[in-house]
């Protein structure tokens, strides 16, 4: 794995996280425990913070990056993701904040000001255009991004099983 401080700011990775070999973790990135990020994802905290929570994992080939601070946009965009999150193959999750036991489906993009409340399921392949707020508890897909309907109980375990089961297989890769 490849972990790299910048501008004197080192990743925080929480002892039980797994890191595929691969992948690139760099600056400003606080990673919690039992979270596992997959080959070839770049989670880059160069120009502001990247906080990941416990028990989430982020799939191969994902990117995850932030904005910084200018006269156009005072403060950046940091990007903030919750616990128990799972974040599909390909996705790009850029400046914005997933809360808690969310799914974001393969190669869905997040952008800029984004704030997805916890207990949502994005479609694969969706869009979630700049400063938009989706409520808790929904299908959301489209690109841009469109509320498909409330999520049954059933959906919303689903959620959170997804997450649980990448600590067990990260487990798995750490003791091979």
């Amino acid at each position: 794995m490849t972990i790299r401080n910048f501008e004197h700011k080192t990743p925080d990775i929480h002892a039980t996280t797994f890191i595929d070999e691969t992948a690139l973790v760099l600056g400003n990135v606080k990673i919690g425990e039992n979270s596992s990020i997959w080959p070839l994802t770049v989670i880059r905290g160069d120009v502001n913070r990247i906080v990941i929570g416990n028990n989430t994992n982020i799939q191969d080939n994902s990117v995850l990056h932030v904005t910084h601070d200018s006269p156009y946009n005072p403060g950046g965009f940091d990007l903030k993701i919750g616990d128990n999150v799972t974040v599909g193959h390909r996705v790009i999750l850029h400046g914005c904040r997933v809360e808690n036991s969310c799914l974001i489906g393969m190669a869905a993009t997040i952008m800029d000001g984004a704030v997805i409340e916890s207990h949502n399921l994005i479609g694969a392949g969706s869009l979630v255009t700049p400063n938009k707020h989706l409520e808790s508890g929904y299908l959301w897909m489209g690109s841009p991004i469109r509320k498909v309907r409330k999520l049954n109980d059933e959906e919303i375990k689903s959620i959170e099983y997804s997450a649980l089961n990448y600590v067990k297989l990260k487990n798995q890769h750490l003791i091979n």
